[in-house]
């Protein structure tokens, strides 16, 4: 409930601070003068902004198991099964939270945690996970992943991502209506936008796009911290998460659905653009701890 009304907050006070921030400079006047709504934009704009954001989280859980083939165990059926489960279950009951679906798939060594609750979520390993680690190693994946679902990062990631998508939609329209009004100053024409605010809505789109993809990407990786963090706060000892990410350094990681990459255990291409810090960075942090 509380994560809720933080989304609901969000999304009033961007909108507040664009609107604000348009009046003071006097945009506002100037574009509505021209002809733009800046209310019906700014309605626009959240939709745009988190609608599609919205929808991805709350078909997160459904559109992974399509993604990767992941087969959720409700009977196990060999006993590395039966341990995940009980994994899985002893660390949602030490977190606090409900126990979460748990699936398996094939597919080179990685994990991945989703879904739109904390409380009905999805933990996912890979057999290659389990055929290079060692248990121990494995128990710490899984509890990096239920850290993330105790922490409600899925719901965070998702906050993040709309308020980021609004500003691009709100921004590059706004500006890309100021330039076409400039454009056609001294004209009659009532034609609605012309090429000047097609060409720089698209240019704005993509541009301000890969920034907010920097910005979402580095909160990514800060999540991932305390994620590490919350693993060893649920063994009760940080070695084991210190020893399965030396591993994974030495391993090539699976490649995970774009709109899961965040949750995963590994992953991220760039650094600017990385969902994930470094290994030696992550290993750095938990040895500090």
């Amino acid at each position: 409930m509380k994560r809720i009304f933080l989304f609901v907050l969000t999304n009033v006070a961007v909108m507040a601070v664009l609107m604000v921030t348009s009046r003071i400079l006097g945009v506002d006047r100037y574009l509505t003068a021209n002809g733009l709504n800046m209310t019906a934009l700014a309605g626009f704009s959240l939709i745009m902004g988190f609608g599609g954001a919205t929808i991805s989280l709350l078909m997160s859980k459904t559109m992974a198991k399509m993604s990767t083939g992941a087969r959720v165990i409700n009977q196990p059926q060999t006993a590395d099964e039966a341990w995940i489960v009980q994994t899985v279950q002893k660390f949602a009951e030490k977190a606090g939270i409900g126990m979460p679906e748990v699936a398996i798939y094939e597919g080179a060594p990685n994990a991945f945690a989703t879904g739109a609750f904390k409380n009905s979520a999805l933990v996912a390993v890979s057999t290659g996970l389990l055929q290079s680690m060692t248990r121990e190693e494995v128990e710490a994946v899984i509890g990096h992943e239920v850290a993330h679902v105790a922490n409600g990062d899925m719901v965070t990631m998702t906050l993040i991502q709309g308020v980021m998508n609004t500003f691009v939609v709100f921004l590059s329209r706004v500006i890309g209506y100021a330039v076409d009004s400039f454009l056609r100053r001294g004209s009659d024409s009532n034609s609605g936008p012309g090429i000047g605010y097609m060409v720089t809505t698209i240019v704005l789109d993509i541009v301000l796009g890969f920034v907010a993809a920097i910005i979402v990407a580095w909160f990514s990786r800060q999540r991932e911290f305390r994620a590490d963090a919350g693993a060893a706060n649920l063994m009760g000892r940080k070695q084991p998460m210190i020893n399965a990410l030396a591993r994974l350094g030495g391993l090539t990681p699976g490649e995970l659905p774009k709109t899961m990459q965040a949750m995963g255990i590994t992953g991220g291409l760039g650094k600017l653009f990385s969902t994930h810090p470094p290994m030696e960075e992550r290993i750095s942090a938990l040895q500090k701890l």
